[in-house]
């Protein structure tokens, strides 16, 4: 036998057995990196959700003593449930403002502007998500509440009687209010409707962003059938676009309510606080948030006050959670029906 016919002992089996001993060790590694990672945000919410369970106890128990010195008694719904109404107000309004015109950029980006521009664009609407709220807030308070106020007094004399909230219901809370701009406007304006103009201008980045990409998504050989059957434009983004990415705009709104729902400082800069049920939201002093009313009173509250903002959080918690599981249930039935 030759030389040649005779072959080396190559130690190819081990290095085999090693690779595979390697990849089962990576692939446990990062299975239970991610289980751990899943297992850690559920407790960080227990521990969130308990904390407040268990600081809100001495609120609870003491609903009815004196809180403070210009509280008197007071039941915790009664105290609670103005915060609630203004910061859904706030935020509905937010929303209903940002909404059409984050469609608008959303689509113009997507579909209608030329490559360079749309970058350039969508790059600008990202950055804005990145400005802090304080600044925002800045802006707001000094430089955009006075440019509205000659908006605000024609929206009051023009269609103060305008009716939100029909006659022959009956609305609990006092008084009912049933004029969205009527009241009595008095500058500064740091009302209601100022606030939510800047939680619009706060949340347009994200839902904008999350709306750009969704309508990217839109197969094109739909839209090109659109098109070669002789839609317009508009008609292929109305029948093929819109229905495409109706279950996107739906979860983007609902990560900018929630951005709403929880703005404090931005709030807090604009806001003349006020605890009452109205819709007149030119009329200063008449609304305020959760989250802008605990930032208020943190610093000095202590023992029972302090047990009683901390209620007020886990009320907006709550309704946090409870947004979010109606926006997965509006995602998932979209989806179904499309």
């Amino acid at each position: 036998m030759s030389t040649t016919d005779v072959e080396p002992d190559t130690p190819e089996a081990p290095s085999a057995s090693l690779k595979s001993s390697n990849r089962r060790f990576g692939d446990s590694l990062f299975s239970y990196l991610s289980i751990g990672s899943g297992i850690l945000i559920f407790l960080t919410l227990a521990a969130v959700a308990i904390f407040l369970g268990s600081e809100s106890v001495p609120a609870i128990r003491v609903s009815t003593e004196v809180v403070g010195e210009a509280e008197g008694e007071f039941s915790l719904v009664s105290y609670t449930l103005p915060y609630i109404f203004g910061t859904v107000l706030a935020a509905a309004m937010a929303l209903a403002m940002a909404i059409p015109v984050a469609m608008g950029i959303a689509l113009f980006i997507s579909h209608y502007a030329p490559r360079k521009m749309a970058s350039g664009l969508g790059y600008m609407i990202d950055l804005l998500a990145a400005v802090p709220s304080v600044v925002y807030g800045l802006w707001g308070g000094i430089w955009l509440v006075p440019k509205l106020e000659p908006l605000y007094k024609l929206l009051n004399s023009t269609l103060g009687s305008w009716p939100v909230w029909p006659e022959f219901i009956p609305w609990v809370g006092g008084d009912p209010v049933i004029a969205l701009f009527a009241g009595d406007p008095t500058a500064p304006m740091n009302n209601l409707a100022s606030a939510s103009v800047v939680l619009a201008v706060m949340v347009l980045p994200i839902i904008t962003a999350v709306a750009r990409e969704v309508f990217l998504q839109t197969p094109r050989l739909q839209e090109e059938a659109a098109l070669a059957l002789g839609a317009t434009r508009w008609e292929t983004v109305r029948t093929v676009v819109l229905p495409f990415g109706r279950s996107g705009v739906v979860a983007a709104s609902m990560l900018g309510l929630g951005r709403a729902l929880g703005e404090t400082m931005a709030v807090l800069m604009i806001l003349a606080p006020g605890a009452t049920f109205s819709f007149h939201i030119l009329e200063v002093g008449r609304h305020q948030t959760i989250a802008a009313n605990i930032a208020s009173r943190q610093a000095e509250a202590s023992g029972v006050d302090m047990s009683l903002l901390i209620f007020v959080g886990l009320v907006l918690f709550v309704l946090t959670f409870i947004i979010n599981a109606l926006a997965r249930w509006i995602v998932a039935r979209s989806g179904v029906q499309s």
